[in-house]
Formats: C-alpha cells, structure tokens, sequence
C-alpha cells in the first residue's frame, strides 16, 4: 500500500503493507537512523517520535496510523541545520554514554517543553520517566532539561528552531 506522510516537514510516500511499524518506514525506507529500536513493544522509549505533534513509540505504530500525518524525528528537531537547544544540552551536561536511548529522550523532552515552558523538576521525571537509559544518566538528563528551561532557550517544534 501506498503511505504518504510528512517526515521532518518534507512529503514522502513510501510503498509498503500496512502495519509496518513506523519505525522500519524511518529507518529503512527513508533511511533516517537517529530514531533507535530498543524492545520493539514500545517499552522503553528509545524509538519515541512524534506523530502529529504527539509522542508515540515508533516500533509499535503501524505506518497506516501515519497515512496523511506530520512525524517529527530526533533529525527533524532543529530545523536550522544546527542542534536544538536540548541536544546542545545533552552536549554540555555530557548526558550520553552509550547514547542508544538519547534520541527518544530528547523527543521525549521536547514534547515536554512544547506544552509546558517552566516544566518542575517532577514535571520533567514524569516526562522522561517513560524512557528507559541502561545507562543510568537519568540525573544528567534532568540536569540537561533544567538548564534548557534556566536558559529559556528551548525551541518548541521544529518550525520555532
């Protein structure tokens, strides 16, 4: 089946069944590899993008859900070409170790900061709490998102970066 839907602002249609997951439409036929599988039953967030202005897990969302709608990668963040002010901040506070989870994080943080300017330190656990890090650097992701928020400096979807 034909699937069109809007990747990072720009129009593609892909051929493919279904209910493939959006994730293998992102990686594999669009060929953007910054969205990671982890668990592939949407568990620990590491292939969070969003749909519609909404944060989903990517490998457990059948394309067919996508058909006409906007996703939004971790590549798709900033559109300036330039980091977005949450993956500067991943930068600065050396949040990644591994890295694998990061990108969903960061969606997941940026979903946050879409709706919620002056997010709480609990407001921002509860937001990334759906995100598994094996890492452990939850306290530096939390760190990272605060210092976003001091700044005032986050940009809140692609078309604002």
């Amino acid at each position: 089946m034909a699937v069109s839907l809007a990747v990072n602002g720009r129009k593609q249609t892909v051929e493919v069944d279904g209910d493939t997951p959006l994730l293998w439409v992102i990686r594999d036929e669009i060929g953007l590899k910054g969205t990671k599988f982890g668990c592939g039953m949407g568990l620990c967030g590491a292939c969070t993008v969003h749909l519609n202005g909404q944060p989903v897990r990517s490998c457990s969302t059948p394309v067919e859900m996508a058909e006409g709608g906007d996703v939004t990668t971790i590549e798709g963040l900033s559109s300036n070409g330039g980091l977005h002010p949450l993956q500067q901040a991943w930068v600065e506070h050396g949040v990644p170790q591994c890295g694998y989870c990061q990108s969903g994080q960061i969606m997941s943080a940026a979903h946050l900061l879409q709706h919620n300017s002056a997010p709480s330190r609990d407001d921002i656990v509860a937001a990334v709490s759906g995100n598994l890090c094996r890492c452990g650097t939850y306290s530096r992701i939390v760190t990272a998102v605060e210092s976003v928020v001091e700044k005032g400096t986050a940009r809140y979807s692609r078309e604002d970066a």
